[in-house]
């Protein structure tokens, strides 16, 4: 069954609980993001179902009815400012779409530059429609204020709109990139500008990975979807969240989630990222934290 919450944090609490109660669903895979994340977490709580989550977060959660396949901070956000830090400087413009995950990256980050004596010259939260206009000012002040990098949470239509809007400025990443926790290939294919080379992005996954396993992930993608469709880590990270899924429900041979949480705790497969395996104590998974830098032709 697929079934479309459009965005709506409340409809995606009413088709869970429509799934488990109604229709004899047993395990969700989805929410988009954190704020979909919440709405369905107490749901499945409730009703004993299992929720397959494999969009990056913000962390500091764990629940025994979710198996997050995403990344976590200590594989976003400190990849990032250990990258960041020492190459481009401790002043940071933070601008993020207006829900929770950005919010609590901007505290994260925050915590991580009163280590080192940075700070964080501007903090802006726009709506999900943000237009390239909204960020224009963004980008205006950050400038202004010499930050040294543009750290975005941006998500959605709004990651186009911000990296157009910087594009319109003639600004150089090489002096004041945006280092981004949420951009991917397919938001590069929607920009009006081709990015300049140089612009960052933490990951576990980039299309461009080299090695063979990637390589058939990629052309099996391609011949699914169109070669003008790019893979990213959203596609990935569900890829190979299904295919954990399958082999836990192979070795339990039962819909339950009970049985299926017990196989996959521990369980490790090869993916296009590389071999990761579900923690088994608290159900987070090991993944490849990597660094992304945009390059000609919209790609990392």
């Amino acid at each position: 069954m697929i079934l479309d919450p459009a965005s709506d944090p409340q409809r995606y609490t009413q088709l869970a609980s429509s799934l488990l109660m109604d229709r004899g669903v047993t395990n969700i895979f989805g929410c988009s993001a954190s704020y979909s994340r919440k709405a369905v977490v107490p749901v499945v709580e409730r009703r004993g179902g299992l929720l397959w989550y494999s969009i990056g977060y913000e962390g500091f959660e764990y629940s025994s009815n979710v198996i997050y396949t995403g990344p976590a901070p200590n594989q976003l956000h400190l990849p990032l400012a250990e990258y960041l830090f020492p190459r481009f400087g401790r002043k940071l413009m933070c601008v993020g779409t207006d829900y929770l995950f950005p919010r609590e990256s901007n505290r994260i980050m925050r915590d991580l530059l009163s280590e080192i004596g940075g700070s964080v010259v501007g903090e802006y939260y726009l709506p999900f429609d943000a237009q390239r206009d909204a960020f224009l000012d963004v980008i205006r002040e950050a400038r202004s204020l010499g930050a040294d990098v543009i750290f975005s949470t941006v998500v959605g239509p709004g990651i186009a709109a911000l990296y157009d809007a910087y594009a319109t400025e003639k600004l150089d990443p090489v002096e004041m990139p945006i280092a981004s926790l949420t951009t991917n290939e397919a938001h590069l294919q929607e920009m009006w500008f081709e990015p300049r080379p140089g612009h960052i992005v933490s990951a576990p996954y980039f299309e461009t990975v080299q090695s063979p396993r990637n390589s058939s992930f990629v052309a099996n993608y391609h011949q699914r979807f169109g070669a003008k469709r790019p893979a990213d880590a959203c596609a990935e990270a569900a890829y190979f969240t299904v295919l954990l899924f399958a082999r836990a429900l192979e070795r339990s041979g039962t819909l339950d989630p009970e049985r299926l949480r017990a196989e996959v705790l521990g369980l490790e497969i090869s993916a296009p990222q590389g071999v990761v395996m579900v923690d088994p104590d608290n159900a987070h998974t090991y993944l490849w934290p990597r660094i992304g830098m945009t390059e000609s032709g919209r790609k990392f």
